[in-house]
């Protein structure tokens, strides 16, 4: 029988067979399939009042006035067939492919669309729908949701529920339905966050309509789906309580992570039995009594020496609860929500005792409250306070460890008995230290390192902190690497596996500096002694005071003395003070700290004084070390000798800071300032007294059997003639400062060049002409003005 047309829409056609509705142009496809398949059709059609179409993205022609959240939300059919399914405009409908059903509103479209349907493309990316789809009216009773529990699936994961993240499940889901299965896009600060919908339950409230004897009731609330399974649908109210489920394969991965142990530290034995005692006692493990202990330690130090490290593996070390808190991770826009979150971690804590809580970084938790400290920050440090206060007053076995790199800056209500009063610093590894942290590190990684190497590459390692002997051993493990690589490239045989040696580590060594040093770092020519003419008395006497302390300290610990805090370094200009500097940072191998006098000063009120007092300090971390001031005149000027008597006020300062680093109440450590000037009688006196700059030393014109090794050293590099004899040239200069005599050499080099760019030779005629340019330029005066000082002093 041939199907007919409905008069009242002359575009579709139903089949007098099987009641099938679709449009006319598909009649000759349904003559050859009909009835048409409900599961793989090939034309839209309506039967039973269900919409049986191909899905299309929906593109509106002209603006129309829908909020994207809205927009999402709606499926958009044709007022033809909304009319032939029995939807109203408004109505939820159920959406449903092979694999997925969910829940949108109808809202209708022009009949151009004829039997299609529309979707926003986020809809379809979200829940990942595929071309053929059904639409029928939701016929059934919809639960109202208490609690849904949802999965985090997508690229950003926050598996955390805090309140700001549930209320905007909430706003965004209130009065849709859901049914497992289904997934929700949550926009947070301009991501996207994507759950999946794994557990929900009903409200027990709103669906206590049932009677015993009413059986159909909750049988209309189930959905029979084609694939024989069945549906509940739940709609979320913003009463309805959002959970997060914690993802599994994290949970894993966390405990799949290495724990740090105990003997994997090297170096720091006698501090972990220490703050052992303590946590021993805060856990109940001795019996003290009714006597309350305080339940606090802070562990601080310099960034990288492994607080965290030690912390970690004390906690590993009991089988306890842990809880780890880090301030990126409790902060929040919202008031009161870090104090409600600490309030929760120290609750947890106590319904979970014994335990114990690491508080990393506790300086940007609980700064040191000043007139600049926000609302926020202070409310947080009261509800710390209180949270330790009521610690401290019960008997629950609990401890806490906080961690800081700037002690200075944690407030200091914390840093009281009762709170935390029990500081422990984990301190700069000495050259001891370095050699067990790095034996225990190399125990993980093949290598033919002796015992000796190992103490050699701890001794040249001043400064480094355990995260710099780490980042060491890396930087050696990928220099074996490369070694490899460049041997199999070359087709020589070899093992495969890569065994770290000691080239591996010097070739690291090159390019690995303390973390402390590196913002002040600064690349010294390589310059060696033997580079540098006579000065064997100031050579002796700079060893004396850098490398007989470093190399020898039980020698000046038997003489009862300690080393020299300062050598002053003073002559004319162009004798060498600054590149006997240059040869004392490459000899000593310490570590080398080049400061310019005037570079310290700043317009600001306390700068200067605090870059002083930063040197000192980043001298100190990194010890032993060298601060090496040119010029030092500019700096420690005798007070009182500027303009009106008063001198300068700033410069009055640094020198008052200057005087106090060097012999004040925090002790110098290994540290040697060396410094250089032009004028020693300009300097302070009260910086030229013993245990302050203790040595000093004159650096002269270079005398006959100076002059004669600059001019050996200089010209071995250089071509030149045989009629050029070297001790004429001596008894010549005599007078001229070492870099007069280099730039004699220079000029003389030079002159050849002008007579021709291709010269290989230097003769004697152009060091004439040299000399009559380079003339010397050390008036006696100044050497008058030197050998009066020297005659003063001694």
């Amino acid at each position: 029988m041939s199907p007919k047309s409905r008069k009242s829409l002359s575009s579709l056609t139903t089949c007098d067979k099987c009641q099938c509705t679709f449009a006319q142009k598909d009649v000759t496809l349904h003559e050859s399939n009909c009835p048409p398949s409900l599961e793989n059709w090939n034309y839209n059609f309506i039967l039973n009042d269900t919409l049986y179409s191909t899905l299309e993205i929906y593109n509106p022609s002209e603006p129309i006035n829908i909020s994207l959240r809205d927009l999402d939300d709606m499926v958009f059919i044709s007022q033809s067939v909304m009319q032939l399914c029995n939807i109203a405009i408004g109505d939820h409908v159920t959406v449903e492919t092979k694999n997925n059903i969910i829940v949108k509103i109808a809202w209708p479209i022009d009949d151009n669309s004829l039997l299609n349907v529309s979707l926003s493309k986020s809809t379809i990316e979200l829940n990942d729908l595929k071309s053929l789809i059904k639409i029928q009216n939701m016929k059934h009773d919809i639960a109202v949701a208490k609690e849904f529990t949802v999965k985090c699936i997508g690229k950003h994961t926050l598996s955390h529920m805090s309140t700001d993240l549930e209320i905007l499940f909430k706003n965004c889901n209130e009065q849709k339905i859901f049914c497992i299965g289904n997934k929700i896009s949550i926009p947070y600060y301009g991501r996207k966050l994507i759950y999946i919908i794994i557990a929900a339950s009903e409200d027990e409230i709103e669906n206590t309509t049932n009677t015993d004897g009413d059986l159909l009731l909750p049988f209309n609330c189930l959905h029979l789906t084609t694939n024989g399974s069945y549906i509940k649908y739940y709609k979320a109210m913003y009463s309805t309580k959002w959970n997060i489920q914690e993802d599994v394969s994290l949970v894993e991965e966390e405990q799949k992570k290495v724990k740090y142990k105990i003997e994997d530290i090297g170096g720091y034995n006698d501090l972990i039995a220490d703050i052992k005692d303590v946590v021993d006692i805060a856990l109940g493990k001795c019996n003290i009594g009714d006597f309350f202990i305080s339940k606090g330690i802070l562990l601080y130090g310099t960034p990288g020496v492994g607080k965290s490290t030690i912390a970690n593996a004390i906690i590993s070390e009991y089988n306890v609860n842990s809880f780890n808190v880090h301030s990126s991770d409790i902060y929040s826009k919202s008031m009161g929500e870090i104090e409600r979150k600490l309030k929760e971690i120290f609750t947890e804590a106590k319904d979970k005792t014994p335990s114990i809580i690491l508080l990393e970084d506790i300086d940007t938790l609980c700064p040191k409250r000043s007139s600049s400290s926000t609302d926020q920050e202070r409310r947080v440090i009261a509800q710390i306070i209180s949270l330790f206060d009521e610690l401290q007053n019960t008997k629950d076995n609990i401890i806490i460890i906080a961690t800081t790199s700037r002690i200075e800056f944690v407030d200091t209500s914390l840093r009281r008995p009762g709170r935390i009063d029990k500081e422990f610093e984990v301190y700069v590894p000495i050259q001891s230290t370095r050699f067990e942290i790095l034996f225990k590190l190399l125990r993980k990684v093949p290598n033919n390192l002796s015992q000796k190497d190992l103490i050699n590459i701890s001794s040249s390692t001043h400064g480094f902190v355990g995260a710099d002997i780490y980042g060491l051993c890396s930087q050696a493990l990928m220099a074996a690497v490369k070694r490899k690589h460049s041997i199999n490239a070359t087709g020589t045989e070899a093992n495969d596996e890569i065994n770290i040696t000691v080239d591996d580590f010097n070739k690291a060594l090159t390019v690995t500096k303390p973390s402390a040093m590196k913002e002040i770092l600064v690349e010294v020519p390589t310059v060696r002694w033997s580079d540098i003419g006579g000065q064997k008395e100031l050579k002796l006497k700079l060893k004396q005071s850098i490398e007989w302390p470093l190399n020898h300290p039980e020698a000046f610990t038997r003489m009862g003395i300690t080393p020299p805090k300062g050598v002053l370094m003073f002559g004319p200009p162009g004798c060498s003070k600054t590149m006997i500097a240059k040869a004392l940072a490459t000899e000593s191998g310490v570590n080398f700290l080049n400061i310019r006098g005037p570079e310290l000063f700043s317009k600001w009120v306390g700068e200067s004084e605090k870059a002083v007092r930063e040197v000192f300090r980043k001298a100190r971390q990194v010890a032993p070390s060298i601060i090496f001031i040119d010029e030092i005149d500019a700096l420690g000027g005798e007070r009182g000798s500027s303009l009106g008597g008063n001198g300068s006020n700033v410069q009055e300062r640094v020198l008052a800071q200057l005087l106090t680093e060097l012999d004040g109440v925090t002790t110098l450590g290994n540290v040697t300032l060396v410094a250089a000037t032009n004028r020693p009688d300009k300097i302070d006196k009260a910086l030229l007294r013993p245990g302050r700059l203790d040595r000093i030393i004159y650096v002269g014109l270079p005398d006959c059997k100076t002059r004669q090794e600059i001019f050996d050293i200089k010209l071995k590099k250089m071509p030149i003639a045989e009629d050029v004899n070297i001790l004429d040239l001596v008894e010549i200069t005599e007078g001229y400062s070492g870099a007069e005599i280099q730039a004699i050499c220079h000029e003389a080099a030079m002159n050849a060049l002008e007579e021709s760019l291709d010269a290989a030779i230097i003769t004697k005629d152009h060091f004439k002409v040299a000399l009559s340019i380079v003339t010397p330029r050390t008036p006696k005066s100044l050497i008058q003005l030197y050998e009066n000082y020297m005659n003063k002093i001694y």
